[in-house]
């Protein structure tokens, strides 16, 4: 089963200091047809105005991933981490048993356009954590790089979920093809430009889902960043 989501067609809301883009209910967009898809639960494409940002505020049990596209996304945590997030990096943030936070916009001209993602642990009650890792362009160009997993594969950071996060950037002749095991579920996140995924034309922002599809063909891309999500059930 395929199933096409349109950028159009997500939860939005501008609060002059954040405009944000929600895949799935948010806050005050609430859709009973988009809870989430398998463990996925959050996907948010957040522009933050300058010199503006999140003031502090706490989560529990949730792997937070935070993958920035333009700018910086400075963050600070109870757990004393004190970090800029660039473009390339990805972090991740284990909220467990509870953790408090800020994410700030410190530049006087620049917006900061990131993408939040929240997956559901699979384990509750675990000690607070955080890593941070940097892929460069070039890992990703033509192929899909894991980024995040259960297990830190490949030099993927760390997350505590049966789930798989990959990058990838395509552009012309480029292609790639992702294993989907049988009752797992897929998703694609178009983050930019132009795909083509199992024969659907993508464009930036929109999504496709993936239930007992075990092939992902990616190609055809035109200038084109992609998130690809393996999930559970």
């Amino acid at each position: 089963m395929l199933a096409l989501r349109r950028s159009s067609e997500r939860g939005h809301a501008n609060h002059g200091w954040l405009d944000s883009h929600h895949s799935f209910s948010f806050a005050n967009y609430y859709d009973p047809e988009h809870m989430g898809w398998g463990n996925l639960r959050v996907i948010n494409e957040d522009r933050i105005a300058p010199g503006t940002g999140f003031g502090t505020h706490g989560h529990r049990d949730m792997e937070i991933i935070s993958y920035v596209l333009q700018g910086n996304l400075a963050h600070k945590d109870s757990m004393g981490n004190v970090k800029g997030i660039p473009p390339g990096d990805v972090q991740r943030m284990s909220a467990g048993t509870g953790v408090q936070h800020s994410e700030f916009n410190h530049a006087p001209n620049q917006v900061t356009h990131f993408l939040q993602i929240w997956i559901e642990p699979d384990q509750r009650g675990i000690a607070p954590g955080y890593e941070q890792k940097t892929f460069a362009d070039a890992e990703k160009r033509g192929k899909l790089r894991l980024v995040a997993s259960p297990d830190a594969a490949e030099g993927s950071v760390t997350i505590h979920a049966d789930a798989r996060l990959y990058a990838g950037l395509f552009d012309g002749d480029e292609s790639a093809q992702l294993q989907i095991a049988t009752g797992r579920k897929g998703y694609v996140h178009l983050v930019r430009g132009e795909l083509e995924a199992n024969g659907q034309q993508l464009q930036g922002g929109d999504a496709l889902l993936l239930d007992d599809e075990t092939t992902l063909i990616l190609r055809n891309g035109r200038d084109a960043e992609v998130l690809v999500f393996d999930l559970q059930p």
